[in-house]
């Protein structure tokens, strides 16, 4: 006859996470903060210990992350049309973003149960407008057809 595992037994580690559930909102944010403290102090044309593009540094080609970090930093320091001209995709992205978080936050602090999930169509649509950005800036002779220098 076989038998079941039994559960885990929860340490004092995992139960504190269950326990205090605004914890994990507390350290995402922390984190999120200390990352765009470094992105605004260091900019990532003059620093070297931000990570390059894997896949622009095999094929060539610009991804539809490539310029991102140079954009972010742009956005942080004000400079709104500079961080469009670094990533066009990433830009016109982050209003639905922020909406998007605001709603879940909101929900979460009424106490309301219902399912924010994105639906499966949404992800086609954002997979296909970005592959669709990837081809066009990889044309030769568009407009974000290369980084702008600083």
């Amino acid at each position: 006859m076989k038998t079941r595992a039994s559960p885990p037994i929860l340490d004092a580690e995992v139960s504190m996470w269950r326990r205090y559930p605004g914890l994990h909102a507390l350290v995402a944010t922390a984190i999120a903060a200390l990352a765009g403290l470094i992105l605004f102090l260091f900019d990532p044309n003059r620093y070297p210990f931000y990570p390059v593009c894997a896949f622009h540094k095999v094929t060539g080609l610009l991804c539809p992350g490539c310029g991102s970090l140079r954009a972010m930093h742009q956005l942080l320091h004000g400079h709104l049309a500079m961080a469009f001209r670094f990533n066009p995709f990433l830009i016109s992205t982050l209003p639905i973003l922020a909406v998007y978080f605001v709603i879940c936050c909101l929900r979460r602090v009424r106490c309301e149960t219902t399912n924010l999930a994105i639906s499966t169509k949404w992800w086609w649509v954002f997979l296909a407008v970005a592959l669709v950005f990837t081809v066009w800036r990889n044309i030769p002779g568009s407009p974000f057809s290369t980084l702008p220098d600083q």
